[in-house]
């Protein structure tokens, strides 16, 4: 059940960060009048993903301290440290990357900055999900379960 929940939490994470930030933003400043104003829907959007991330990324290490969460301890390891990396990366864009931004301090430096940790955090659910689809998936070969199980 454990493993279950933390497959449907990272598909949640990966899908949401990806939905955001290759087709909201991007959609955003194509239609929107002005830059500043899909600049400001975007810190906006960017802060509630932040929100989205932190109960991703919460509810994986949750389920990591389960009893009986059936995954090896390697695989426990793994998913921790991109748990624990994509959490670190979306408050420090949330807190020390975005208010520099809205406040214009060298605009083009931290919005790189910003995108990249953007990316790593994306990179780190993406890894997790992929690991946790390794672990839940039957091997191929494997027979089915039965029915009702």
């Amino acid at each position: 059940m454990a493993s279950s929940i933390a497959l449907w939490l990272g598909a949640a994470w990966v899908m949401a960060l990806s939905t955001l930030g290759f087709l909201v933003v991007p959609l955003l400043f194509i239609y929107l009048p002005t830059s500043a104003m899909a600049g400001t829907m975007a810190a906006k959007l960017f802060s509630a993903q932040t929100g989205v991330s932190a109960v991703c990324g919460l509810g994986v290490l949750l389920t990591l301290r389960a009893p009986g969460h059936g995954f090896t301890a390697q695989l426990s390891s793994r998913l921790l440290l991109l748990a624990l990396a994509g959490l670190l990366l979306a408050l420090l864009v949330e807190f020390a990357v975005a208010p520099r931004i809205v406040a214009r301090d060298d605009l083009v430096f931290w919005h790189r900055v910003g995108s990249g940790m953007y990316l790593g955090q994306w990179l780190c659910a993406l890894g997790l999900f992929a690991s946790l689809v390794q672990a839940v998936a039957p091997a191929p070969g494997s027979p089915a379960p039965p029915d009702g199980a």
